[in-house]
């Protein structure tokens, strides 16, 4: 019984290695291929903005530019895309798009959270319904809402859209919040405080993760977004970073290698930002799903 009982267990034991082996291949395979997915595509983007008109023309979108230190794409971009006047509205943009989902986000899940009213659970549900629409087929209603605002072709009409169509500042706010105690809010009564305060005293101090979550990808969505600056600002004057490098796209083709230098120019500050904080944004999330 010994011996059949060794035997038996023998194929397994060989078997085990193995699956190990076969799992672990299976893993760095995949890691492989996601990071090809990412790095193929910005390596053909530097490649590009490196490489003349010709060489264009000749060569496929991974081959070798044939001088290194080629710039003019870089400075064609720059100065014809007015890349620093698109970079000054971007940051307008940006601030005010940031600073109020910010505000928007949090008083929001302040009064979802600690507030009781009629219809609370509709509001949530009707949040998440918003959430999963996608936003094309809604976008002329609100280009019509936009023109009768009277903000259309300036920069405070995709600041308003920004700042009003972020239901997922919303849920991860409402996870922070959440995770604060009633007794604070309570103390602060105690002491007088009114809602306002108690939001502007206690609950905002501690929401400082999720603020920083909140701005990191709300930035770096606002600062890469091409179609809502596209549709509502369609004056040269008032092009963004993203939108500047389509007028070097014309009827009769496109000049791939300046549009390649200025997305190039256009990658770099968010790609140092993203390496910068990225231990905020995992940090932020990571708390936000276990409180």
């Amino acid at each position: 019984m010994i011996t059949v009982t060794e035997s038996a267990s023998t194929p397994r034991r060989a078997d085990t290695p193995l699956r190990s082996r076969l799992a672990s291949f299976l893993k760095y395979l995949s890691l492989v291929l996601a990071s090809a997915m990412v790095l193929v595509p910005l390596a053909a983007v530097l490649l590009t903005s490196l490489r003349s008109s010709g060489e264009m023309a000749e060569d496929g979108a991974l081959a070798l530019p044939g001088n290194w230190l080629n710039v003019h794409n870089y400075a064609v971009a720059f100065t014809d895309g007015h890349m620093l006047r698109a970079l000054g509205n971007t940051a307008f943009i940006l601030v005010f798009s940031v600073l109020g989902t910010v505000l928007i986000g949090s008083m929001t899940a302040y009064a979802i959270d600690r507030f009781h009213f009629p219809f609370k659970k509709l509001v949530m549900g009707l949040f998440l319904v918003a959430s999963l629409v996608p936003s094309v087929t809604t976008q002329v209603a609100t280009y019509q809402i936009v023109d009768g605002m009277g903000v259309m072709d300036t920069r405070w009409a995709p600041i308003l859209l920004y700042m009003g169509t972020d239901i997922v500042s919303i849920y991860i706010f409402l996870q922070f919040i959440r995770s604060i105690p009633v007794s604070l809010d309570e103390a602060a009564r105690l002491d007088g405080a009114n809602s306002f305060t108690i939001y502007r005293r206690v609950i905002l101090p501690l929401l400082k993760p999720a603020v920083a979550t909140v701005v990191i990808v709300k930035g770096v969505a606002v600062y890469n977004d091409f179609y809502i600056p596209f549709l509502y600002m369609p004056s040269d004057g008032l092009g963004t970073i993203s939108t500047s490098l389509f007028r070097f796209k014309g009827p009769y083709g496109a000049h791939w290698e300046v549009i390649s230098a200025g997305a190039a120019l256009v990658i770099v500050p968010s790609l140092a930002v993203f390496l910068a904080l990225q231990r905020f944004i995992y940090n932020g999330f990571a708390a936000g799903a276990t409180k």
